[in-house]
């Protein structure tokens, strides 16, 4: 994986005005994948989106790691349960054109 792949997490905590802390956490839970390179801590950048929504889950909503970590598993089930939903639609609407 280049760096141009990744998110500098030292200016990621800058720009967005939090603690290196709660990065640390959402790794320790499992919710990011945290990547060395040359001693600095990047993360991927397609976990922008979710990175940025778990921050404002903890520091708009006040949430903690163990909740975020319930709300991003339950997210994540019902966009499965949709994509099925569409899966199934479109097999349906395809037999009944037969």
């Amino acid at each position: 994986m280049s760096n141009e792949n990744l998110i500098l997490i030292d200016q990621f905590c800058l720009h967005h005005d939090i603690n290196m802390t709660f990065i640390t956490g959402l790794h320790d839970y499992g919710m990011i994948e945290i990547i060395v390179v040359e001693e600095k801590q990047y993360f991927p950048h397609e976990q922008l989106a979710q990175v940025e929504k778990m921050i404002r889950l903890h520091y708009e909503l006040e949430i903690n790691l163990e909740g975020i970590d319930t709300i991003m598993t339950l997210l994540q089930q019902i966009e499965n349960l949709q994509t099925e939903l569409i899966n199934r639609q479109n097999r349906i609407n395809f037999l009944e054109r037969l």
